[in-house]
C-alpha cells in the first residue's frame, strides 16, 4: 500500500506540475520561476503539511483560491483535470461524512468542532457547517459544541456570516461536553480538539461515534 501511495502521489505531482504550467503558458508566467518560488516553502508546500487523512477542506482561503485559479483558466481556455476534480473531491467527503451519521439511523446527534480547524472562529466554508446543514435537512435534531465559536465573543465578518447566512445553527450549540452528550445518541468527532478528546473519553456505551478525523486523536503507537 505505502508503493501505491508513494507512485499514486509521484504520478499527481506531475500531473498537477504540468496543469500550472499550462496555467502560467496561458496566462503568460514563467512556469519554472512560479515553481521554484513554490517549492521555497518547506513549511507547508514541499512538507507533512495536508498530508494527514482526515475530513474536508475549508474555511476563507483555499476553496476561494481554487476557484479563482479555475477561473483564470477557463479564461484561458485551458481545462485542468485535476485541478478540477480537486472540489468535486472535496464534496465527496462532506457526503461521505453524513452518509455515515444517517447510517446510524439515530435521529439525535451531537457535533464537535463547527469551524473549518481548531482554534478558529472562522465558519466561512467550513465544511462541518455544510455536514449540519445536510444532517438538519434529512431531520436530525442536531446540537453542536465549539468553545471557539462564541457569538457573545464574535466580531465583523464571522459574526456576520453567522447572524445572516447560519442563524439556525447558532441556536444549537451547547455549553460544554456534558449537555452535549446528554442529548446526543451519535456523537461527530469534526476535529482534534481538546474538547473531542474529553468528549471521547466521557462517553457512554450508548453512544455511537463518528470521528472524521480518522482517529487522528487516537494515541500514537509504539514502536
Amino acid at each position: 500500500m505505502v508503493k501505491y501511495v508513494a507512485n499514486a502521489f509521484h504520478a499527481l505531482k506531475v500531473c498537477f506540475a504540468n496543469e500550472i504550467g499550462d496555467l502560467c503558458a496561458a496566462l503568460g508566467a514563467d512556469t519554472h520561476e512560479v515553481m521554484r518560488i513554490f517549492l521555497m516553502d518547506r513549511k507547508l508546500n514541499v512538507s507533512q503539511a495536508y498530508l494527514r487523512p482526515g475530513f474536508a477542506f475549508g474555511g476563507s482561503c483555499l476553496p476561494k483560491d481554487l476557484r479563482a485559479l479555475l477561473y483564470a483558466a477557463r479564461t484561458a481556455d485551458v481545462s485542468p483535470q485535476v485541478l478540477s476534480a480537486i472540489l468535486p473531491s472535496n464534496e465527496a467527503q462532506i457526503r461521505r461524512g453524513v452518509d455515515r451519521v444517517l447510517e446510524t439511523r439515530k435521529r439525535r446527534v451531537g457535533v464537535i468542532g463547527l469551524s473549518f480547524k481548531p482554534g478558529t472562529d472562522d465558519l466561512r466554508e467550513s465544511p462541518m457547517v455544510t455536514l449540519v446543514e445536510a444532517l438538519i435537512g434529512k431531520g436530525c435534531d442536531v446540537r453542536i459544541l465549539d468553545p471557539s465559536v462564541s457569538l457573545a465573543r464574535l466580531v465583523g465578518a464571522n459574526r456576520r456570516y453567522i447572524e445572516e447566512e447560519i442563524p439556525h445553527i447558532a441556536s444549537l450549540m451547547c455549553e460544554d461536553i456534558q449537555q452535549l452528550l446528554d442529548h446526543a445518541e451519535v456523537l461527530v468527532i469534526g476535529s482534534a480538539s481538546r474538547e473531542a478528546a474529553h468528549a471521547l473519553a466521557a462517553i457512554g456505551p450508548e453512544h455511537i461515534v463518528v470521528d472524521l478525523t480518522r482517529g487522528a486523536l487516537r494515541p500514537a503507537s509504539t514502536p
